[in-house]
């Protein structure tokens, strides 16, 4: 039996047709992926699946009682609350059904004998709930799963107010898996986390009891924690048996189904209309002409399979800088105390380096350190003559209504509105993404409209915080392509050492700095 169906779910936005009579019907414990290109709308279903966003036409149908929880994006949490009790309210219900155990316990000295017997009662009932769900072993569990996440490395005591952006979503997934909801409705979880974080997820999904509908761009992830794969393409929803390397095979030669039974179609209608041409003028097979018109008019078309647009990404390198890039004296990065022994690392002209180290440890703060956005406790970073550096920062948050036009347009005004159409088509963003505004985008599309901005800067450095998150394989690979031929210097944090491991030339391993 199902317990979520969605039945001809057609959604626009504006004008935009984004998904087309999609039909979903998923089944209790089904681990499911759900794949596409960027842009394809994925975020989107799930929104519409959870309630955030209502249809234009069909309609989703729950089975009773049936709890949900889905990993929103960019959410405000409390001032003044811990990280700790933060999670703990993930029990919520729980620590109210102690509290009345703790009042009815407090009742029990002094009442008569009937009322006795209804207080007991109730207190044996909530003391069986609290031992049902393992209260007395809460605490034991956030720390594990803490632990797993890399929050405990944030301290539990902290105020949720002052974590950033991918913190704050790390923090929601945490709470979110907490709550064990009977459906897991995950948008990209694994953005945030690093190599032995990703394993404990893949690991704790792998055994959740529950369903779950996840978007990743990770395959190797996918392939290990999901069982059914939902591919959305052209506006429209097929479900294919298997992990996510059985789902690619069975693509494949569905692609090549399509586009043989496509070419069948489009010669049977070739010699139809041919036919028809010839013939509909003449008496004596005009009849036969027009039966072959109806028969024209009654083929359902297939439509000719186009595959998904590639990216072009370039990096021009801009003026030939001189032979040191930056050298790092003893530069001591932290806010209030060193997060690691100082640096004394130097990078000259042409290297490209990779920043490792475990989710926490610094690698953002680093860049920000070198960058002149946080100041060094002590110590400097020297840089070399002519150096011209790009940033791309890792969370950016937007709420413009500007489209991506008239972003880069705004970012550079001496391009005419053709050249910058031509380079945000690089980047294949389609037409209908450049003239919408950025805050709708899903992240893969905002993502691509950074390095479009990238690419038009003009710099000798690249200095890149997790410039792979939100995008889809293909894009990824072609970024990781135009890095590795970039003629310039390249400072980057990435948590997927397959990305960049086979043109870096240099690691800075902050774990080998720790005290």
């Amino acid at each position: 039996m199902s317990i979520v169906s969605i039945e001809n779910v057609t959604h626009y936005y504006g004008d935009k047709l984004v998904l087309k009579d999609i039909n979903v019907r998923l089944l209790k414990n089904e681990h499911v992926g759900l794949v596409g290109t960027n842009g394809s709308g994925k975020s989107t279903l799930l929104k519409i699946l959870f309630g955030v966003l209502l249809p234009d036409e069909g309609q989703i149908s729950w089975m009773p009682n049936v709890r949900a929880g889905y990993l929103e994006q960019h959410i405000q949490l409390p001032e003044g609350t811990s990280i700790r009790n933060y999670l703990r309210s993930a029990f919520h219900s729980l620590y109210e059904a102690e509290k009345k155990l703790n009042e009815t316990a407090n009742k029990l000295g002094a009442c008569r004998a009937k009322e006795l017997e209804r207080l007991l009662k109730v207190y044996a009932e909530l003391q069986e709930r609290l031992e049902l769900h393992d209260f007395y072993y809460i605490d034991k569990k956030i720390e594990e799963l803490a632990d797993g996440l890399g929050i405990t490395a944030l301290g539990m005591d902290t105020d949720v107010a002052q974590l950033s952006g991918g913190q704050r979503t790390k923090l929601l997934l945490a709470k979110l898996l907490l709550e064990e909801p009977d459906i897991l409705l995950l948008d990209e979880p694994t953005n945030y986390l690093d190599y032995e974080q990703v394993n404990w997820l893949k690991g704790y999904l792998k055994n959740y009891p529950y369903a779950f509908i996840l978007i990743s761009h990770d395959s190797s992830f996918l392939n290990e924690v999901v069982k059914i794969i939902y591919h959305l393409e052209h506006k429209q929803l097929m479900r294919y048996i298997g992990n996510y390397h059985q789902f690619q095979e069975a693509y494949e030669f569905r692609k090549q189904q399509i586009f043989q039974a496509f070419e069948r179609q489009q010669t049977e209608i070739n010699k139809l209309e041919t036919f028809i041409d010839k013939n509909k003028a003449r008496a004596s097979t005009s009849k036969q002409a027009k039966s072959r018109e109806k028969k024209l008019m009654k083929i359902n078309r297939i439509e000719k399979p186009v595959p998904p647009a590639k990216p072009f990404f370039t990096f021009q390198a801009g003026d030939r800088p001189g032979s040191l890039i930056v050298e790092l004296d003893q530069l001591i990065v932290g806010y209030e105390k060193p997060l690691f022994l100082p640096l004394c690392i130097t990078l000259k002209r042409g290297e490209k380096a990779a920043i490792t180290g475990y989710n926490g440890i610094g690698k953002s703060t680093t860049l920000k350190t070198i960058m002149g956005e946080i100041p060094p406790l002590s110590g400097k970073a020297l840089f070399g003559q002519n150096v011209k550096p790009a940033y791309f920062e890792q969370e950016w948050t937007t709420h413009s209504v500007q489209t991506p036009l008239d972003y880069i347009w705004s970012r550079y005004p001496l391009m005419n509105q053709q050249e910058v159409r031509q380079s945000l088509a690089r980047t294949a963003l389609k037409q209908e993404h450049i003239l919408q505004p950025l805050h709708t985008l899903s992240g893969g599309e905002q993502t691509r409209v950074r390095l479009c901005e990238l690419m038009l800067e003009d710099s000798n450095w690249l200095i890149l915080d997790e410039p792979t998150n939100h995008l889809d394989p293909m894009a990824k690979r072609v970024l990781s392509a135009a890095l590795r031929d970039y003629e310039g210097t390249v400072l980057l944090v990435s948590h997927e050492p397959e990305f960049y491991q086979d043109w870096i030339t240099q690691v800075w391993n902050l774990e080998n700095l720790q005290r």
